[in-house]
C-alpha cells in the first residue's frame, strides 16, 4: 500500500500570495514555488503519487524552484472535468493550502 505523507516538511513560498486553482485554455492550472529544487522536486514526487492513485495524470513543468500544473481530462476532450477537480483538491490538501 502507498501512503501519501502529509507536506508539512516543506514550505510554500509566498503563501500570503496564494493562488487558487485557475480555470484556463480547459484546464485548471496552478504553480507552486518552494524553497529550493529540492523541494519542488519531492512536491512533484508526492504528486506524482496521488496522480497514480487517481490513474490521472497531470501536465506539469519544473523550473529550479517553481512547479506548474495543468490538469484536464484527454479522454474527456482535453476538458475540465471532476477528475480535474479531484486531483485538485488532492494537491491542496497535500500542501496544506486551501481549496475553495
Amino acid at each position: 500500500m502507498i501512503m501519501v505523507l502529509p507536506f508539512s516538511n516543506f514550505q510554500i513560498l509566498k503563501f500570503s500570495n496564494y493562488m487558487a486553482w485557475e480555470e484556463k485554455d480547459n484546464s485548471l492550472y496552478r504553480s507552486f514555488k518552494f524553497n529550493d529544487f529540492s523541494e519542488a522536486f519531492a512536491f512533484m514526487t508526492r504528486v506524482a503519487i496521488l496522480a497514480e492513485k487517481q490513474n490521472h495524470h497531470p501536465t506539469w513543468k519544473n523550473t529550479w524552484n517553481t512547479v506548474e500544473i495543468w490538469l484536464n481530462t484527454h479522454d474527456a476532450g482535453n476538458t475540465v472535468t471532476d477528475r480535474d477537480r479531484k486531483l485538485a483538491a488532492s494537491i491542496d490538501k497535500l500542501t496544506g493550502t486551501p481549496n475553495p
